[in-house]
């Protein structure tokens, strides 16, 4: 019979393994993404395909960047021989009944968040996604079909599948989610403007997002949930920018 104190011992080495994968393989991906779009970019412009400063340009970059995020996760889970991780159940109608629930409830938090911070005096910080689309509306429509096809679905499987994949094989589920949701709101602090109070705003709705992106994904077992309801938020928020930027109310 093994002591108390072995398998004591032994979960706290999987946590710690756990937690470290977690972080390694968000830092991987962001690494991998930065050696991708850097020399692809510059190539493009020095062929003549792409204007430097284009909105193309811009769209091509976070593109990449995607690309490079797919590399990291699949170069992770090969080497490291995790896949069980990753939750694989068929989507149904279900599945849809609930992303499109976590949509709208992604959707009221985060004006919510926005009302309430905002009767306390502090500002969200500004995502560079939202910048540039202030400066050219038409960003806006651009980065629609890439959320919908890229960001929502590329980053729930590096945060909900993988790292809160390997963190609830240590922690648990609602651990996992937890601590998952944390890293997808920390990644955010370097993509918005702004000062400290207003990047830890910012950081905070994106880690309460994460849970309710987590939570969707551990109820319906299938990356398709809230890979949707992320796409569809990201795409919603741009519609309202966009409209917001032309003056179109």
């Amino acid at each position: 019979m093994e002591s108390p104190t072995r398998n004591a011992g032994e979960a706290t080495v999987e946590r710690l393994a756990g937690l470290t994968q977690a972080v390694l393989v968000v830092l991987a991906a962001f690494l991998v993404a930065a050696a991708v779009v850097a020399p692809t970019s510059a190539w493009l412009v020095d062929v003549g395909l792409l204007a430097e400063g284009s909105l193309a340009l811009n769209v091509a970059r976070t593109v990449l960047q995607f690309v490079g995020f797919v590399v990291a996760i699949v170069g992770f889970l090969a080497i490291t021989d995790t896949w069980e991780v990753l939750h694989t159940r068929r989507p149904t109608g279900r599945t849809l009944l609930l992303a499109g629930g976590a949509t709208l409830a992604l959707l009221v938090m985060q004006f919510g968040a926005g009302f309430l911070f905002q009767a306390a005096g502090v500002s969200f910080g500004e995502n560079q996604v939202i910048t540039q689309g202030k400066r050219a509306p038409v960003y806006f429509l651009y980065m629609i079909p890439v959320s919908l096809l890229l960001v929502g679905p590329i980053e729930e499987l590096l945060f909900r599948g993988v790292a809160q994949g390997v963190l609830r094989k240590g922690f648990g589920v609602r651990a996992g989610i937890v601590l998952a949701s944390g890293l997808f709101g920390l990644v955010h602090w370097v993509a918005v403007s702004g000062g400290p109070l207003e990047k830890l705003a910012y950081v905070t709705i994106a880690a309460v997002l994460g849970i309710v992106l987590g939570v969707l994904y551990e109820r319906t077992e299938t990356l398709v949930a809230p890979a949707l309801a992320h796409g569809v938020y990201n795409s919603t928020l741009f519609v309202i920018q966009y409209v917001g930027a032309t003056g179109m109310v």
